[in-house]
């Protein structure tokens, strides 16, 4: 109902709203601008004469002028190590996994794998005596100023079980 509704009133009374619009006059444009100033020189014949006169003096100071370009010498980067291979870092066999072909086989000495890091958290918080920072460092080739951070600042989640009220709140009477 709304479309043949719209349709009534976008043609109703058609023609006499456009003889309207039509017959209205129409406003005036802006002037325009004077794009070039070439149509006024065209207009004066002694402005073309000296645009193309040749100036003696003009041409004999040209004549004078010499100028001589070179190139700079091109040189040639030298990209030395930039397609030769990279140093080959020293790898090492990751000592737990769980997912099997999902987990990563080797480490970069110096870096562990978040499987190991949580090993060595939670080896480290069970039993601190066995588990020092020395023997950590030496076990998964790790530098012991970093593994004292380690085990400074990160420490792993404990799951505490609180033990269930088997008693009501209210008792009935």
């Amino acid at each position: 109902m709304g479309g043949r509704l719209a349709r009534v009133f976008r043609t109703f009374n058609v023609e006499s709203r456009a003889r309207r619009e039509i017959s209205k006059e129409k406003p005036t444009p802006a002037p325009r601008h004077p794009t070039s100033r070439l149509d006024a020189l065209a207009d004066h014949p002694e402005i073309q004469k000296e645009i193309y006169r040749k100036d003696d003096r003009l041409l004999t100071l040209l004549k004078d002028v010499y100028v001589e370009s070179r190139d700079p010498p091109v040189r040639v980067k030298d990209g030395g190590g930039e397609h030769l291979p990279c140093k080959q870092e020293e790898k090492r066999l990751t000592k737990l996994g769980h997912l099997g072909d999902l987990d990563v086989k080797k480490v970069p000495k110096g870096k562990i794998s978040i499987v190991e890091a949580l090993t060595l958290l939670n080896n480290h918080k069970l039993h601190p005596q066995i588990w020092t920072a020395e023997k950590i460092a030496a076990e998964y080739s790790l530098e012991l100023q970093e593994v004292k951070s380690l085990l400074e600042f990160f420490i792993p989640f404990a799951v505490q079980e609180f033990p269930k009220d088997t008693k009501k709140a209210i008792k009935p009477t």
